[in-house]
């Protein structure tokens, strides 16, 4: 069985952060990445993700978006083939029968759901689209579909961890130039470096957006080999690629 996490938060959308481990790619890239971009046998690939999609609902449409590190949020009212699918870092539904798709290795993975009003969000978060708002157009889109504010729940996927993500001056200057606040989410490090928590980063526009129930998985993608792909741990380890986590959603039945 292909495992993958939960969050009691998203109770009532079938879902899951899902890990490197259940699939068929080999090597560096083994076992379930499901990276369309990566360089991977592109047949295997695709047998990963519908190893994922069958995890969930069985026979369901699985349905992402070409993510750019921005803030822009599709609307999905059908599904759409791969090669179709919109330049966007989120997308909505309040179809059912269709899985929404983030794919990320260290970026933060974000589900949404107001299971009342049956409407699902993800959100591909890296440090660009965390800044510039990608949870907060989600938001917007989701209740642009019928959801209410007040309802939506959010769970916050494996991600770079604080310990693992050092950055330099002057990206902490560019959070803290934006909001004087973001300063807490950094914290010390080496002569000119400091360690950033996106993932509280990312809680804290959440909150700041009005949802009220927030989980925060807290694995870190970069410290656990074993169980998740990562960009930055591949790059200091002189890789010759990476794979990507696939994170899902669909509306309940």
């Amino acid at each position: 069985m292909t495992p993958y996490l939960t969050s009691s938060a998203l109770d009532g959308a079938p879902h899951g952060f899902f890990t490197r481990k259940g699939g068929v790619s080999s090597g560096e890239l083994a076992s379930l990445n499901c990276g369309t971009g990566s360089n991977d046998v592109p047949e295997l690939v695709a047998r990963n993700r519908r190893i994922g999609a069958d995890a969930l609902i069985p026979g369901a449409a699985l349905c992402g978006v070409y993510q750019v590190h921005g803030r822009a949020c599709a609307m999905l009212n059908a599904p759409w083939a791969e090669a179709a699918r919109p330049e966007a870092d989120a997308l909505v539904t309040a179809t059912r029968g269709v899985l929404l798709a983030i794919l990320t290795a260290d970026c933060v993975p974000v589900l949404f759901a107001d299971v009342a009003a049956g409407v699902v969000g993800a959100a591909h978060a890296g440090w660009k689209g965390a800044l510039t708002g990608v949870t907060d157009a989600t938001l917007d889109a989701m209740e642009a579909k019928g959801a209410s504010r007040a309802q939506i729940r959010a769970a916050i996927g494996p991600c770079i961890g604080r310990a693992s993500y050092e950055v330099d001056l002057d990206f902490r200057a560019r959070f803290c130039d934006a909001d004087g606040e973001n300063a807490r989410f950094f914290q010390d490090g080496r002569a000119g470096h400091a360690h950033f928590d996106i993932a509280a980063y990312v809680a804290a526009r959440l909150a700041g957006a009005g949802v009220r129930q927030i989980d925060i998985l807290g694995r870190d993608t970069c410290a656990d080999a074993d169980n998740f792909f990562s960009y930055r741990r591949a790059c200091l380890n002189g890789e010759n690629g990476y794979g990507r986590q696939i994170s899902l959603i669909g509306v309940g039945p």
